[in-house]
């Protein structure tokens, strides 16, 4: 129950800093959060420490903790980045793929269009996570895998977030679709772009959810 509660905190504190609810060097005071989600001490101080782990929020010594919020450049760079590391775990792939990993791929992009069919976004971006993560372990390269994933995790909130654009779900489906294409036909030229494109796409859409909150 603990870790199911601390996770809801996170969650929601996650979403309220990414969509401005909670401004930059607002200090997260744990009487007050328990209050609000009338929870006890201890999954407050576990969804802090996981803020603190996602780069949204900081410790200060005999202070407290603190929403930190990465400027949009930092954003933007972070995004860049991901989409290198996106693009060099699909050209990876291209090569070492197997066939078992393709059909457990399309399964997980299958799942992706249930998600459209229930106009459920949040569904959506686990079951983009868990198609991702088909191509991470396919690379087989597990320190590429490793810090791909970090970098996934600390954009988590705007790659969901971004999903909720009118448009994107669909959209990200048809470019999963490709990507498969280019893995099952090895073409690991092809694979880098589309991946890299894939995650660029991200970035600029989170222009758009920006205008809409």
């Amino acid at each position: 129950m603990k870790i199911r509660a601390a996770e809801t905190i996170f969650l929601s504190l996650e979403e309220d800093i990414a969509t401005g609810l909670m401004q930059d060097g607002t200090r997260l005071d744990e009487p007050s959060l328990c209050a609000r989600f009338n929870v006890s001490r201890t999954p407050v101080r576990e969804a802090l420490e996981q803020l603190v782990g996602s780069g949204l929020a900081k410790k200060i010594p005999k202070r407290g903790c603190f929403i930190q919020i990465p400027s949009f450049r930092q954003l933007v760079e972070m995004f860049e980045v991901m989409s290198e590391l996106e693009g060099l775990c699909a050209k990876l792939a291209a090569r070492r793929i197997s066939e078992s990993q393709l059909e457990a791929l399309e399964l997980a992009n299958q799942r992706c269009k249930e998600a459209i069919d229930e106009k459920d976004s949040n569904r959506y971006y686990d079951e983009n996570v868990t198609f991702h993560e088909q191509i991470y372990q396919a690379c087989g390269n597990r320190f590429l895998a490793d810090e791909t994933r970090k970098l996934r995790r600390r954009l988590r909130v705007y790659r969901r977030l971004q999903l909720r654009v009118k448009g994107r779900m669909p959209q990200s489906f048809e470019e999963h679709s490709a990507i498969i294409e280019t893995l099952r036909n090895g073409d690991a030229e092809q694979a880098v772009l589309l991946s890299s494109e894939h995650v660029r796409v991200q970035g600029e859409r989170f222009n758009d959810l920006l205008s809409q909150i």
